[in-house]
């Protein structure tokens, strides 16, 4: 029995339809079974468990031979992360007492990074799992390629986007989610001992200035791009109704920065297949006009 966490989003559906797909068990962890209706139809069992709740999480997990934890993601903690702290507790006590034979914990890049931040909430999570004796692989991601998605609608309709990775011509790894899932439902698989850390990017290195010029290419029309100035951040953040922005501002600073990287040697860091030209038209066609 394979144990999913978030197979109604995208990444944990892609590992639950690759678990299928080989006609594999899969117990689907779902907060609201009647939203995961669709799973059971093709052939999940499932399980109603929160992702705070440890009891509900121990019964999700029982009799497992692997568990998937993907956390929901939160944009705006509260300070001192009290919500990673809570789901760190939550987790290790539902892990310890039902020694799955491996477990992949979808992480990111960075979350070995000592300097405070919105990815610090992996980091506690981390920490806290390494203490269990058991088999873990923390998959570390880098940046979302999907992340594009905010800026199809303004590119479509003003011709232009608004970057806060900057400078413009710096390169990142990014990765897209169909390779995260897919290499997650792949470490589910093999068995492994003790903790291992997995970092993925995608193919090639991405600049925001070329994906102003593929969205360009793609929509037949000119899209400028600008940097939205470091100064502004914190009052446009605010002025979107975030409570604590200053996390979201260290991330971001993180990754101009470049501090918020990969942990491993450049020849560890696994590669996906799937290319920005690919992510930003599937986006086109999923927001069409």
């Amino acid at each position: 029995m394979y144990a999913i966490t978030g197979v109604t989003g995208t990444i944990g559906g892609i590992v639950a339809s690759n678990l299928l797909a080989a006609n594999l068990p899969v117990r689907a962890i779902v907060r609201n079974p009647e939203k995961a209706r669709a799973w059971a139809d093709r052939g999940c069992e499932l399980a109603q468990a929160d992702i705070f709740d440890s009891v509900a999480l121990t019964n999700a997990f029982q009799g497992a031979e692997a568990v998937f934890i993907l956390v929901p993601p939160l944009f705006d903690p509260a300070s001192d992360f009290p919500e990673a702290h809570a789901i760190a507790a939550s987790l290790k006590s539902a892990l310890s007492a039902s020694c799955p034979a491996r477990t992949v914990y979808l992480s990111t890049i960075g979350a070995q990074a000592t300097q405070i931040n919105l990815l610090t909430q992996h980091t506690i999570i981390e920490r806290e799992l390494r203490t269990l004796s058991l088999p873990i692989t923390f998959l570390r991601p880098a940046w979302f390629l999907e992340n594009f998605a905010w800026d199809v609608a303004p590119a479509r309709v003003n011709h232009l986007i608004h970057s806060f990775l900057q400078p413009l011509d710096r390169p990142l790894s990014m990765v897209g989610t169909a390779d995260i899932g897919d290499l997650a439902a792949e470490l589910l698989r093999h068995p492994f001992t003790g903790h291992q850390t997995v970092e993925l990017e995608g193919p090639a290195l991405v600049t925001p200035q070329y994906a102003a010029a593929t969205l360009a290419e793609l929509l037949g029309h000119p899209v400028n791009i600008e940097a939205v100035p470091r100064e502004s951040w914190l009052q446009l953040f605010e002025s979107q109704g975030m409570k604590n922005p200053t996390p979201r501002i260290q991330m971001l600073d993180g990754f101009n920065e470049g501090w918020i990287r990969f942990e491993g040697a450049p020849s560890t860091i696994r590669k996906g297949k799937i290319t920005l030209r690919t992510v930003l038209q599937s986006l086109l066609k999923a927001k069409p006009e």
